[in-house]
């Protein structure tokens, strides 16, 4: 008898340059992310206040801009929309060298967040054309590791050049960034252009798409993986610094521990899983996140000594729940939508981890200041109502009941 061959992995030769433009934006985006504030901070002469207020009111104004163009995706193609995002993108970062008030950069960054809004409503969908079935769970699995160690290297950089803190060098990331979005463009020019192909039923659009139940409860699970998700950046790092007082490499080591499992663990983990039923998985990875967060409580009731073993144990679990979940996620997504309107479905999916992106800096910083209990209790009733959604979908969704690997 064989033994199926569990390292399999997506074809990266045939489809290199699409691998490439996702490592590169991975890059870039690791590389700014940390510095921004700093960034304009240093080169206009608006409070921190202003800044903020600037970013803020571009990412609201950015919440349409996936939606509005999954129509767009489904009737011209992945392609195309992906390389005009990539070109808004670096026109974008352009700006911010110019930029000294804050209208200005409103202008700038929403171009960047609505940029980056429809390129991962694009993501999917391209994804799910170069992915054979039976091999997506592997394809979003590898980009994923892909854009997270881009992230990490990204960071990395970041790191290098804030130490030096001159103008020139904030410039100089800023220009990285807008020319990764540049390469990333001339790149995509190699990869497919995905539309449905003539006489496939793309008839109802958005009201076809707003009347799928069962793939709103998909969106609704998809909410709550995301939640889950932010916590990361958001609440982890603070709670343990903070509020538990531990050493502040803390932070970093949870950041480098997740970093490390999802960039190398990822792909195992998934070779291991094949065979499972999906919307099983799905909930083992809410138990996951779940205990995580009571890990995390768990720590604020035991000696300084023990809690920093305590939070670093609780970031794997956190992790897991994420590499389980992830890639599965997103293929369930990919394929619970027709072909004919696979834009506007995976858009949607996508409106959901905007959302959760939109509310939870506000969110679980307000939980934070209430407590250890009630941000960790709270995020542990949204992996349970995760873990609920996921059953849910694993009897009326056929994608969640199929088993990973499968065809």
């Amino acid at each position: 008898m064989s033994i199926p061959d569990c390292t399999v992995r997506p074809s990266k030769a045939r489809h290199g340059r699409f691998v490439a433009a996702i490592v590169i934006d991975s890059i870039g985006t690791g590389v700014f992310i940390p510095v921004s504030m700093l960034y304009f901070l240093a080169t206009t002469p608006l409070t921190l206040v202003q800044v903020g207020a600037a970013l803020t009111t571009a990412g609201l104004l950015a919440l349409p801009a996936g939606p509005l163009v999954g129509g767009l995706v489904d009737r011209y193609g992945a392609k195309s929309v992906l390389q005009a995002a990539n070109l808004a993108q670096a026109l974008g970062f352009a700006g911010y060298l110019l930029v000294d008030q804050t209208w200005q950069i409103a202008i700038c960054a929403w171009l960047n967040s609505a940029g980056r809004a429809v390129s991962f409503s694009c993501y999917g969908v391209t994804v799910t054309a170069l992915a054979a079935p039976g091999q997506r769970e592997r394809w979003f699995g590898l980009l994923g590791s892909v854009r997270n160690l881009g992230y990490a290297l990204g960071g990395l950089l970041c790191a290098v050049a804030v130490s030096f803190g001159t103008h020139g060098v904030y410039a100089s990331i800023v220009v990285v960034n807008a020319l990764s979005y540049v390469t990333a463009f001339v790149l995509l020019r190699a990869a497919p252009n995905i539309r449905p192909e003539a006489g496939q039923d793309g008839a109802g659009g958005w009201g076809r798409v707003l009347r799928d139940r069962r793939y709103l409860s998909l969106v609704a699970h998809q909410l709550c993986f995301a939640i889950s998700l932010f916590a990361l950046n958001i609440a982890i790092p603070v709670y343990a610094v903070d509020v538990l007082g531990l050493p502040g490499w803390t932070a970093g080591a949870v950041f480098v521990l997740n970093t490390l499992m999802v960039g190398f663990g990822q792909g195992i983990v998934i070779g291991w899983l094949s065979g499972r039923i999906r919307s099983r998985v799905l909930v083992a990875g809410h138990a996951c996140f779940a205990a995580g967060y009571l890990l995390f409580l768990a720590a604020d009731r035991v000696a300084l000594a023990l809690a920093v073993g305590v939070v670093l144990l609780g970031a794997g679990s956190y992790t897991l729940g994420e590499i389980l979940g992830g890639p599965i996620t997103s293929t369930v997504a990919a394929e619970s939508a027709p072909e004919a309107l696979r834009g506007r479905y995976l858009a949607l999916n996508q409106l959901a981890v905007t959302v959760a992106g939109a509310v939870a800096p506000a969110g679980l910083s307000g939980l934070l200041s209430l407590g250890a209990a009630a941000i960790w209790l709270t995020l542990a009733g949204v992996s349970v109502l995760g873990a609920t959604l996921a059953t849910t979908i694993g009897k009326v969704v056929p994608a969640a009941q199929s088993r990973i690997g499968s065809v």
